[in-house]
């Protein structure tokens, strides 16, 4: 009996060790709000990139033809070449995240592996409901390498 008694206060130990090296404090103090903040801020420069973008391209279309126009039309061309920086500006906040996350799923996975969690059989009603409901209204998002559906498959669609 003492033995067991031992052997679980062990356990304990060991699982405080890893809950403490969850840093959990961290986690939702430092790295899950600059996530939310990189993620804010890389909307936020594609949407003012994308107004740049438009609003060159309209102005070129309303340039007059005139001697001027080459020039007039360079400069918008290098105003949209501006805007289109962000993309670089995007990819150092999106990394942050991406690197963010990972930290997270590790944690979560010593974690899990210390205390030989084991999730529970099927899958969450709300997820399931949610994964249904996507599949339904076609809410499916931008492929990523897998199989899509052809432009011009799409475009019969609205022939």
């Amino acid at each position: 009996m003492v033995a067991e008694l031992v052997q679980i206060a062990d356990y304990i130990s060991h699982v405080r060790g890893e809950i403490a090296a969850l840093r959990a404090n961290e986690i939702t103090r430092d790295r899950i709000p600059m996530a939310h903040e990189e993620l804010g801020n890389v909307l936020a420069a594609t949407a003012g990139a994308t107004n740049t973008i438009m609003e060159s391209a309209e102005a070129m279309l309303a340039l007059p033809d005139d001697a001027d126009y080459r020039a007039n039309v360079e400069a918008q061309i290098y105003t949209i070449f501006e805007a289109c920086a962000f993309q670089d500006i995007t990819g150092q906040r999106i990394s942050k995240v991406v690197e963010a996350l990972r930290h997270l799923e590790l944690r979560l996975a010593r974690f899990a592996t210390a205390v030989r969690a084991r999730d529970d059989a099927g899958l969450d009603p709300a997820e399931a409901a949610r994964k249904e409901r996507a599949e339904r209204l076609i809410l499916n998002g931008p492929q990523s390498k897998g199989p899509a559906t052809a432009q011009d498959d799409i475009d019969a669609l609205f022939a």
